[in-house]
């Protein structure tokens, strides 16, 4: 592979986006999470929600993802015996193979990586006993084409203790969703009707919120670069960029419908540490959250900026929402003709 022309390069997306009465993402007790910033209760969603969204959206688009699971052995064994073990073979070098490289956790693998497994075995007159821990490793990492089906490995990275070299470093990072301002959690009462009795068959309360949300994601354009061995570069930024645009967290979406998309967001293509917004001041309402919210945004941004000075390395800025009112067609256009600058 070439040297890396995106090394310490990265995408910022600095999102705001407003949802009415939702229960986005749920604790323990079926309540609408939150957290404290600022001495204030905020609405939070967590990182991994919104991730799960996002992968399971690439998926939406057609795009070849990874399968997470702790039973890897069991597609191993289907797939040995496709190649014609005997359904004893299959399952004993399903799980020899699988224990080389997970043990009770999920494991982040790709349909290359399966049929790799599956032919190895093969190679071996399907004798779980002939197996080795150390070939399976190499062949693993052998055969890892993340570009060709495993984007969402490379996007948010997977680990593999028991096999260190087959660890896959994140691309992108998630922060927790917060609201911008303060947020109570509501209480609602329903009833569900019966139809043969005029009683109500059942009582019962949820919890919901109404918030503008900040969300920060940052995509390491020269670590995406690294784990896709130069491939696809621009093609699986656009696919990432759609994804983040269109997931949503699923939670309650058939009782509190939630389809709301970004209202604005500010993204920037820079060199240097990352730059996150605490939003340590709740915003207070002025027409609404979002116009105060899009305000703060600004301003933060701004100061961020003038502070790092010569080290901020600005390469690109992208506003959707603003006066000119562009959006996500232009925007992906923009972060194209900006990554193949870069790449040359």
């Amino acid at each position: 592979m070439s040297i890396n022309p995106f090394l310490n390069t990265r995408i910022e997306f600095h999102i705001l986006q407003s949802f009415p009465v939702t229960c986005l993402n749920r604790d323990d007790v079926g309540s609408p999470k939150t957290a404290v910033v600022g001495g204030v209760t905020r609405a939070r969603v967590s990182s991994q929600c919104w991730k799960r969204q996002v992968r399971m959206m690439l998926h939406e688009f057609g795009v070849k993802i990874g399968t997470r699971s702790k039973l890897v052995n069991q597609q191993i064994a289907a797939k040995c015996r496709e190649l014609g073990a005997t359904d004893e073979q299959a399952q004993a070098c399903g799980d020899v193979i699988a224990k080389a490289i997970v043990k009770d956790t999920l494991y982040f693998f790709t349909d290359t990586e399966v049929e790799e497994f599956a032919a190895y075995a093969q190679s071996k007159n399907f004798d779980a006993g002939a197996v080795s821990d150390k070939d399976i490793q190499k062949r693993s990492k052998k055969v890892l084409k993340l570009a060709v089906d495993g984007l969402d490995i490379a996007l948010f990275g997977r680990m593999v203790a028991q096999a260190p070299e087959l660890n896959v470093q994140a691309a992108a990072s998630f922060s927790h969703a917060i609201s911008t301002h303060a947020v109570n959690n509501e209480i609602e009462f329903f009833t569900a009707l019966d139809d043969l009795d005029t009683a109500a068959g059942h009582l019962d309360n949820l919890e919901f919120s109404s918030a503008t949300y900040y969300r920060y994601v940052s995509l390491d354009l020269g670590q995406l670069y690294e784990s896709l061995q130069g491939e696809q570069i621009q093609e699986s930024v656009q696919a990432f960029t759609k994804a983040l645009f269109l997931a949503i967290p699923a939670a309650r979406q058939a009782t509190m419908s939630g389809a709301c998309g970004w209202d604005y967001a500010k993204v920037l293509v820079r060199t240097g540490q990352r730059v996150q917004l605490p939003f340590d001041k709740p915003v207070r309402a002025n027409d609404g959250f979002l116009k105060p919210s899009i305000e703060a945004l600004k301003s933060d941004l701004e100061k961020k900026e003038k502070l790092f000075g010569s080290l901020f390395g600005k390469k690109m800025e992208f506003e959707f929402g603003g006066n000119d009112n562009e959006g996500i067609d232009e925007l992906l256009e923009a972060l194209s003709k900006t990554i193949g600058e870069i790449n040359g």
